[in-house]
């Protein structure tokens, strides 16, 4: 569902990512990891369309982003780290809004049930300037949903939402991978990314250090114990010197 092959991006003399080529199966959910710099946002935002690549391709659904763009992003949901929402709209016409974008006939059950499981349904009348942090990152979410992606791109998408809301958050994500979409987390909280995640891409630099299944990453790095953790892996690939089995 998601392709990225050679994808190469240069910001006048800062390369921000160097031959990175990987790709997300419907039900998978991939953990995107790195430190500050390493390139994860660059990438998300290049599969969004949002910047083009400087080389290498970007597909979703079979779609060349930079080449056909709207059957690309009619495929795709892309909730980047700081939502831009519309201040002078309420929850409600910002679903009307995005049914309107995608063409989505008959979306009302649909956002009722999104209202409802992320609990917005009281504010269903509120003006997005008026919530909370917390609350507009449900939003984003919902909107995010509405369109009923089969792939989909999450930047931090923990940020100011409460305990409750992080468990709605992540059993939403296990909703959408199971029923068949293409799911791309990139979180510093490895405590998600292991809870959460069937494969992990590990940048550092713009490269790709490690690609594969949770459960293989251990093994991808010699001084890894079995019992390791997520953390320690982290910490071994990027800070060591890593032998990843798969780059």
């Amino acid at each position: 569902m998601i392709q990225v092959i050679d994808f190469h991006k240069a910001y006048r003399e800062t390369v921000a990512v160097s031959a990175l080529s990987f790709d997300v199966q419907p039900g998978q959910v991939l953990g995107l990891l790195g430190p500050n710099g390493a390139g994860k946002t660059t990438t998300m935002r290049a599969i969004a369309g949002v910047i083009p690549p400087t080389q290498g391709h970007l597909l979703v659904g079979g779609h060349e982003v930079s080449a056909e763009p709207v059957a690309a992003k009619q495929l795709l949901a892309y909730v980047p780290d700081d939502p831009k929402l519309f201040d002078a709209l309420t929850i409600w016409e910002h679903f009307q809004f995005i049914a309107a974008a995608y063409r989505v006939g008959d979306f009302q059950a649909r956002a009722e049930a999104l209202l409802d499981q992320f609990e917005l349904t009281p504010k269903r009348n509120s003006l997005a300037q008026e919530l909370s942090r917390g609350m507009r990152q449900k939003l984003a979410i919902c909107c995010a949903y509405l369109h009923d992606p089969k792939a989909i791109l999450f930047d931090e998408p923990l940020t100011g939402l409460d305990p409750h809301g992080i468990r709605t958050m992540k059993t939403s994500v296990r909703q959408r991978a199971a029923a068949g979409a293409a799911v791309v987390v990139s979180s510093h909280l490895l405590a998600l990314v292991q809870d959460l995640c069937t494969h992990l891409l590990i940048l550092h630099h713009g490269r790709r250090l490690f690609f594969g299944r949770v459960e293989d990453a251990k093994t991808a790095f010699a001084t890894v114990s079995g019992d390791s953790s997520l953390e320690e892996l982290f910490f071994r690939a990027t800070e060591g010197e890593p032998t990843p089995a798969n780059t």
